[in-house]
């Protein structure tokens, strides 16, 4: 395993511009569950009370889904892998995140470019006038019994985030597909690459001429189209990876 990190040091060595694109096993370690494991949070909730179409039916059925998720989110902490992405933009190697996570950890981690492809978990929006507001202002009115209410129209507050069989937002997207075209090696970490859009991001690096690296616990859906695939669980394998790199670095 010390020799696909060794390589893909190399690789990053030499790369002019690196994107992440990271999934739900970047929080996993933070406490944060996935969805569909085998202690995901499908086991706990109905999948059927966090969805769009259930949004417009039934808001406050959805409010009290992602409460449950919320709760997660609140206290988490980054982990390793998100400050071993810290680093590597302090070297001067990170262009960029791509993620798939709505819990704030990149951000809290010091990482600055980030898109956060399905939303994020800190803010509640109006789908009718835009107005976005911190989660807690929607939150303290959920929990006293009122359906959150946007104070500038009145429309029903919605939690800024992707809901399942929503599709993402198109401002989001856009970056992503030209970070994606742009870069010269994808890091892909903590993601089965199972879930469109974000499985589209890979083909179109490698369409573009660049190179692909996964670092994941099991397998993905485009290994074989990776340059190097290492299976360790990120947390352990991004901070030997730094390490690496630093190594690398005093002898050149």
């Amino acid at each position: 395993m010390n020799d696909s990190l060794t390589k893909l040091a190399s690789m990053i060595m030499k790369a002019k511009c690196i994107i992440a694109l990271t999934g739900a096993g970047m929080s996993t370690p933070s406490g944060i569950p996935d969805f569909r494991g085998i202690n995901g949070l499908w086991t706990r909730l109905n999948p059927d009370n966090c969805t769009g179409s259930g949004f417009e039916a039934d808001p406050d059925t959805v409010w009290g889904c992602v409460m449950e998720i919320y709760q997660y989110v609140r206290d988490a902490a980054p982990n390793a892998a998100h400050y071993a992405l810290t680093e590597m933009e302090r070297m001067g190697k990170l262009c960029g995140i791509i993620t798939q996570n709505i819990d704030m950890l990149h951000e809290k981690a010091g990482s600055s470019n980030v898109v956060p492809l399905h939303g994020r978990l800190d803010t509640a929006i109006c789908p009718k006038c835009g107005a976005i507001l911190p989660i807690t202002t929607a939150i303290s009115s959920w929990r006293t019994g009122f359906t959150p209410i946007c104070p500038k129209c009145g429309a029903t507050l919605k939690p800024n985030i992707v809901l399942f069989n929503e599709d993402v937002p198109r401002q989001e997207y856009i970056k992503a597909f030209y970070m994606a075209r742009n870069t010269d090696l994808l890091l892909v970490l903590g993601t089965s690459l199972a879930v469109a859009p974000a499985n589209e991001l890979p083909l179109i690096v490698k369409k573009h001429g660049g190179s692909m690296a996964i670092i994941n616990d099991s397998s993905t859906e485009l290994d074989d189209l990776a340059d190097v695939v290492i299976r360790m669980r990120v947390e352990d394998a991004m901070p030997q990876l730094i390490r690496i790199i630093k190594q690398m670095q005093e002898t050149h």
